[in-house]
């Protein structure tokens, strides 16, 4: 288990605390435990001493009984490699969550054992989150997908400790790149609004003009269906393409595209949702992200 990145236990009743008077050495613990009852679901033990802990795996004589005598412990991390945390905030279930309170509160140890929400324990050994950079644009504020992908792992069990990494494009910032006293954008909801210059919304149909088109390839469709050949001058918002552009090849990535109506897409390490994904299909693309790094967890 040591060898592995991000272990935690897939429930958290199989992890016991108890409070000790002994070295938290292998040789004091296995003389102290060795022996005693422990109940059937307990595979780690927190063993704490004052300030200091270590996290044990606990082999137990047979798993049927209630109740049945430990025949052997392992040290996982001794006191020097753990932390303990206390954060009634954090669900302990919720290995992102784990991964936030190892980066924040313990990164200079190889176990962080958090006492959490409803008074619950667990643990976190060799935290090591994935990276995933989420392409996205703003306004609107907070960018959809990169609070989406947040609120989804803030309660994702079964999703190894992800970090999310964003790369915000700024759209204000993108149509100064191409100066103009009108700019058409796709719609109201995307709250945009350069400052010095009339904004039209592509939605709403409005009579064409001599405008600069913010938008896509699925904006540049519309407007050809709406008025015919000729596409105006456009600065590309597609958090995809800018992804391509943007994105070193092989970091893992969640972005987006109003081409894609349905379902998600990979590309290398590319993951791309609908425009308007649900949290549903947010969920999707990190699993698809989260493929890309096993076996770097091991809920165990």
């Amino acid at each position: 288990m040591s060898a592995m990145k991000n272990c935690t236990p897939g429930r958290y009743r199989s992890v016991s605390v108890a409070d000790v008077d002994v070295e938290l050495s292998a040789t004091g613990l296995a003389g102290l435990l060795v022996g005693r009852e422990a109940y059937r679901h307990t595979a780690y033990l927190v063993a704490r001493r004052g300030s200091s802990a270590a996290l044990l795996r606990v082999a137990t004589a047979d798993r049927g009984p209630l109740f049945s005598p430990i025949v052997g412990i392992d040290v996982l991390a001794g006191p020097e490699e753990c932390a303990l945390v206390d954060a009634p905030e954090v669900d302990v279930g919720v290995p992102t969550q784990l991964g936030r309170v190892a980066r924040e509160q313990a990164p200079a140890k190889r176990c962080v054992i958090v006492t959490g929400r409803y008074r619950h324990v667990s643990f976190l050994l060799d935290p090591e989150p994935l990276p995933v950079r989420v392409v996205e644009v703003s306004p609107p504020t907070p960018p959809k997908l990169l609070d989406q992908a947040a609120r989804v792992l803030d309660i994702a069990e079964d999703l190894p400790p992800i970090d999310l990494q964003p790369e915000v494009v700024d759209l204000l910032a993108l149509a100064a790149q191409h100066p103009a006293r009108r700019y058409l954008v796709p719609c109201r909801g995307s709250g945009m609004s350069p400052p010095g210059a009339e904004v039209a919304y592509l939605d709403e149909r409005p009579p064409r003009q001599d405008w600069v088109l913010v938008g896509c390839a699925r904006s540049r469709q519309i407007h050809r269906w709406f008025y015919g050949a000729g596409d105006p001058p456009a600065v590309e918002l597609c958090p995809r393409v800018l992804a391509r552009a943007r994105v070193p090849e092989g970091i893992p990535t969640l972005t987006k595209c109003c081409l894609l109506e349905d379902g998600i897409e990979q590309e290398g390490a590319c993951v791309t949702v609908p425009w308007g994904a649900s949290l549903e299909q947010v969920r999707q693309g990190l699993e698809a992200v989260a493929r890309m790094a096993e076996p770097a967890w091991a809920p165990a």
